[in-house]
């Protein structure tokens, strides 16, 4: 997954850097006293607080069609005006050939954790797509494996005791899958935290990045990530923002700002394909916080991501169509969690593409009504305290996912028909009581006790 700059410190030497980090906005050339790196760019203010970010996931391989970063750079202003804050890139490095998973190979079998991939371009032009970015208010993280490496990873010969072995000796793949491209780590090896760390550290420096997406997070030991998490907060004078790819929500407590919501994402999947009752979408909502005291952290929640637009469909053909696909984006978007777009699902792109290959989007099919509507909804969350930050109240029926988000005077609804057909909702004297109106046009809204939904309909309502 990386390649290999380990550097071993004293307790000492590590308070000592801390307690001389420069506070100014540029920040200052000194090289530093744990890596020997020197910081890159200037220091990033607009960095959203964690409940306040809305996530844009870039596949590079789909997102232009040189599908390079300079490609990306020139499609920002589009990320922009969607309303997004962070881009989130898939991942940046080379990866194997050796055991390939076919295709261009899989960007998740790092062969060098401390070089841009030749397909994608160079540092610098990494530099300037961060810099462009920061220009425009764009928060940037990087996407980081930390499980598991290419074959071709120097580490794989350098470093044999950094990985997981048999008793033969041999090194495994990921226990319990079918990854034959990449080769399982072993935390148990203090160096190879040390490398992994340096690694991480390396792109924060050199990049200017602002945070990373962790993948296959629940699967690399907890006391590693609290390391490797303040080892990155320490770095530079500013927010970071840090995702972890899995449910467990014991993650928060390492200094994790996210989790994933897989188990959200099936209970939207279950709702709308399987006819489950709507009330499972509040059940899983309320595991996934549970013992969560944070109101800082949140869940990540999509309607499609690589992987789900890969390997299951996408949210026109999960969840209905163009209509059912907004209804259950709503509901994803508002219900206490921090949404994230796949490139393409904004205007409607209804193809799947495989991320092992280079498969550009075909921007010119856009369904701008489609995005519109992608707009209109992320403008409201984004001018709302109460979705970004509010409390959640459940009153979701059988087919309705409906719930109220509130904090001091500011309360909104959001009450969505989950079904292809007309529902019948019976909306609670604790909603009928309030003076509403719509969120998007500010007219006056009288809830009745008895609504009628047409298919997929939803309503966002403000006090």
């Amino acid at each position: 997954m990386r390649k290999f700059l380990s550097v071993f410190l004293t307790l000492f030497f590590t308070t000592f850097f801390l307690s001389c980090q420069n506070t100014d906005d540029q920040i200052s050339e000194i090289p530093d006293v744990i890596t020997g790196y020197t910081q890159y760019g200037k220091i990033f203010t607009n960095v959203p607080d964690p409940q306040d970010a809305v996530i844009y996931q870039v596949n590079l391989r789909a997102f232009s069609p040189e599908g390079t970063l300079k490609g990306a750079q020139k499609r920002l202003d589009s990320i922009k005006s969607l309303g997004a804050n962070v881009i989130y890139l898939m991942p940046v490095f080379p990866n194997g050939q050796v055991r390939s998973a076919g295709g261009l190979g899989s960007p998740y079998a790092v062969a060098d954790y401390k070089k841009v991939s030749t397909e994608f371009g160079t540092l610098d032009h990494l530099k300037d797509f961060v810099e462009e970015a920061h220009k425009r208010d764009l928060t940037v993280i990087l996407d980081w494996v930390a499980n598991h490496t290419a074959w071709d990873n120097p580490w794989i010969t350098a470093h044999k005791d950094w990985y997981q072995q048999d008793a033969n000796g041999n090194i495994i793949i990921p226990p319990n899958t079918n990854y034959q491209d990449v080769a399982q780590l072993n935390y148990n090896n203090q160096e190879l935290r040390s490398a992994m760390i340096d690694a991480m550290s390396y792109w924060v420096y050199n990049a200017n990045i602002d945070g990373f997406r962790c993948d296959y997070a629940d699967f690399v030991p907890q006391d590693f990530w609290k390391k490797a998490n303040e080892t990155i907060r320490s770095i530079k004078n500013q927010q970071m923002l840090l995702f972890a790819e899995g449910s467990n929500n014991k993650s928060f407590s390492v200094g994790f700002d996210y989790i994933f919501g897989f188990g959200f994402f099936e209970a939207l999947k279950d709702v709308v394909g399987n006819n489950h009752s709507a009330t499972a979408i509040q059940d899983k909502n309320s595991t996934e916080y549970l013992n969560v005291s944070d109101n800082s952290k949140r869940v990540v929640r999509y309607t499609s991501n690589h992987d789900i637009n890969s390997f299951d469909g996408t949210p026109f053909q999960l969840f209905g169509g163009k209509k059912g696909s907004m209804a259950t984006f709503v509901v994803a978007a508002y219900m206490k969690s921090v949404p994230m777009i796949y490139n393409g699902q904004e205007v409607g792109y209804n193809t799947n593409i495989n991320f092992f290959n280079k498969e550009p989007i075909n921007w010119g099919v856009a369904d701008y009504q489609l995005l519109k509507e992608y707009k209109k909804i992320i403008k409201f969350r984004n001018e709302s305290n109460a979705i970004r930050r509010g409390r959640l109240t459940g009153f979701s029926s059988n087919d309705v996912s409906a719930f109220t988000m509130e904090i001091n005077q500011e309360k909104v609804l959001v009450i969505s028909n989950l079904r292809n057909k007309t529902i019948k909702y019976t909306s609670s004297s604790a909603l009928t009581s309030i003076v509403w109106k719509d969120a998007f046009s500010n007219a006056s809204v009288q809830l009745e006790t008895a609504l009628t939904l047409e298919p997929f309909q939803y309503l966002i309502l403000k006090n």
